[in-house]
């Protein structure tokens, strides 16, 4: 079979998806080993017995709802391919956004920031791919996504460095320029953690008590203790959450508070930036 005929009924099966042709050419260059401009150039190629059965078996799976970055161990996050597993959440372009609003508020000279539930380190490798002179810190209570993290920093060469922790407890004596987080912030009732990829990502990463404002509020209130004066948090939320989210800023002293749309339009990601206090003392200082 012609890699052309191939492509149309992968296509054809997939169609019940959300996104079924750019689901069949990830699978096909996974499977080939190939880029997707071979999948335009060259439409004769022959696919062979062995990699059409490994196909079928993937596309199976995907109809049962797997996703696809499940399937290839793979995502890409601001032009980075990172390792993905069941362990972690699995990265979403909307979650650039932050990338986009930490570069608009730091200076291009050095910087300390901290990603906190950091999965498979996505924020963070991306915020050092694009400003190596920053030091980045990551913490991931998962310690199988902890050590995720960690390859995806070897393997990309970027150095950032890992701790193993709940939020800020890896953190004690240190204060950062800028602290950045996408938690898990789902109510438990949710009908939508029954539906698409979600079912097959980890229930820790995705829910939060208090109709999922609990580690936000967590990380609201901690996170003055760790930033600089000047300093900024950035918090990733549900569609649903910003007005709450910028009361929790406001109640905690956050100044310059405002709210990111995601690329829908709904509200997605809200910040602050930390005027600076002199009751407020870190631990380990």
């Amino acid at each position: 079979m012609t890699l052309a005929e191939l492509r149309q009924r992968l296509r054809e099966q997939l169609a019940g998806g959300e996104s079924p042709a750019l689901d069949t050419d990830v699978l096909l260059c996974h499977v080939l080993g190939k880029p997707r401009s071979f999948l335009l150039a060259w439409p004769e190629y022959p696919v062979a017995p062995g990699e059409q059965a490994e196909l079928a078996a993937l596309v199976a799976r995907r109809r049962q709802g797997e996703p696809v970055a499940h399937l290839t161990g793979r995502r890409e996050f601001w032009s980075l391919e990172l390792e993905v597993t069941p362990d972690t959440l699995i990265p979403r372009p909307d979650t650039e956004l932050m990338i986009d609003a930490a570069l608009a508020r730091l200076p291009a000279g050095p910087a300390a920031l901290a990603d906190l539930g950091t999965g498979t380190g996505a924020i963070a490798l991306a915020l050092k791919s694009e400003r190596p002179e920053y030091t980045v810190l990551a913490v991931e209570f998962n310690p199988a996504a902890a050590a995720l993290a960690r390859r995806n920093s070897e393997r990309l060469g970027l150095a950032i460095e890992v701790r193993e922790g709940s939020w800020f407890a890896p953190l004690a004596g240190l204060r950062f320029h800028m602290i950045l987080s996408n938690p898990p912030y789902i109510d438990a009732a949710d009908p939508h953690l029954r539906q698409g990829d979600v079912r097959f990502e980890p229930t820790s990463a995705l829910v939060a008590e208090e109709e999922g404002l609990a580690d936000l509020r967590h990380l609201v209130e901690q996170a003055p203790v760790y930033l600089e004066a000047g300093g900024w948090l950035l918090l990733e939320h549900g569609w649903q959450q910003g007005k709450s989210v910028r009361a929790l800023l406001s109640g905690q002293g956050f100044a310059r508070i405002e709210t990111l749309r995601d690329y829908g339009g709904q509200e997605r990601i809200s910040l602050g930036q930390w005027p600076g206090r002199q009751d407020v003392e870190n631990p380990g200082q």
